[in-house]
């Protein structure tokens, strides 16, 4: 692969980040503002946007509580960022049950602080802006290993994505 097209799939990538909970808006965000701002933090990975029918879905689904007054708490908006992400690497019915293992040991706030800083973390690391994948995170339960290798598969889906689409463009030319 040209070193160009290395580079262009390195700078796509550099400074993602997610919202951590705490700094996802609680004053209750509708349908197409919660899909709106899904969708802009997770733009830099590729194709992972959440059109507000399949926020209306999940939510029928049961995957996420009922919005209250046809607005989205922290706590839903959280959740709906992990599916988005991970519904390119599990099915639904995976999901629903990595929800629930982890409603038995974490709360929303450390499940999904610790996906955030994984992601962050495993990105990096697969698309070889560092040497090592850090280790997050006190605990080793079987929870976090199945987050931790939902989030490495994530990782090398984005990577190669991204690498396919750069390399398609490049014999277009």
């Amino acid at each position: 692969m040209d070193q160009s097209i290395k580079e262009e799939i390195l700078e796509s990538i550099r400074g993602f980040s997610l919202p951590r909970y705490e700094e996802i808006p609680n004053v209750g965000l509708y349908l197409e503002q919660t899909s709106k701002y899904i969708s802009e933090y997770l733009e830099k990975l590729g194709d992972f946007t959440l059109t507000g029918s399949m926020i209306s879905n999940y939510v029928k689904k049961g995957l996420v509580a009922n919005p209250v007054k046809k607005q989205y708490t922290r706590e839903q908006i959280a959740y709906l960022i992990f599916i988005a992400v991970g519904k390119s690497v599990l099915s639904m019915e995976d999901i629903r049950l990595l929800f629930t293992l982890q409603k038995e040991i974490y709360t929303p706030k450390k499940a999904y602080d610790y996906f955030c800083t994984e992601l962050e973390n495993v990105l990096l690391f697969v698309f070889g802006l560092k040497d090592t994948l850090d280790t997050v995170g006190i605990d080793n339960t079987d929870t976090k290993n199945l987050l931790r290798n939902t989030i490495i598969t994530v990782a090398h889906k984005v990577y190669l994505d991204k690498a396919f689409a750069a390399l398609h463009e490049t014999k277009a030319e």
